[in-house]
């Protein structure tokens, strides 16, 4: 199902960067789960357990006082001049959640992968994706793989177009 797609892609990453909201919606409830298999089913305590081996966890904030992630620091600087140094070093996938952060490293064209989750549910509010983006040229995407779960969602991985 899909909560096993996005285990898949905890296993695939080397660091995670998240904004502060992000970050907080993940962070402590998802370690808590992971030490404590707390979780509803074994889906939700195998994807705790992804998440919290993943090596490194770098939190863009200004606001954020202490980070209580283990292997995790708070970056107050540039997001972007962080994650390209992040590609520069040895290791596996950076995977960006939310929606600020991952606008400002889109619009610098340092994102290699796009990975869309549509969940079959209007919700009618929140943050829209992407907005306020500002790019020096059209992005064009190649869709590499799709997936389609029982629930109805859709999950698209798309390659930047050459």
């Amino acid at each position: 199902g899909m909560l096993e797609y996005f285990t898949a892609l905890m296993h695939d990453a080397d660091v995670l960067a998240y904004g502060r909201k992000t970050y907080e919606l993940m962070v402590p409830y998802w370690p808590d789960v992971a030490k404590n298999l707390t979780g509803e089913s074994d889906a939700d305590n195998e994807f705790a357990q992804a998440f919290d081996a993943v090596n490194q966890t770098v939190v863009f904030s200004r606001s954020l006082q202490a980070a209580e992630g283990k292997n995790t620091r708070i970056v107050r600087t540039d997001p972007v001049a962080e994650i390209r140094r992040l590609k520069q070093e040895p290791g596996g996938n950076i995977s960006i959640g939310g929606v600020d952060v991952a606008s400002q490293i889109i619009a610098a064209g340092l994102v290699d992968e796009y990975h869309f989750v549509v969940h079959p549910i209007i919700a009618g509010e929140g943050a829209r994706l992407l907005k306020g983006i500002n790019l020096p040229e059209q992005l064009q995407l190649k869709l590499v793989e799709s997936k389609f779960f029982k629930s109805g969602g859709v999950a698209l991985r798309y390659a930047r177009g050459c």
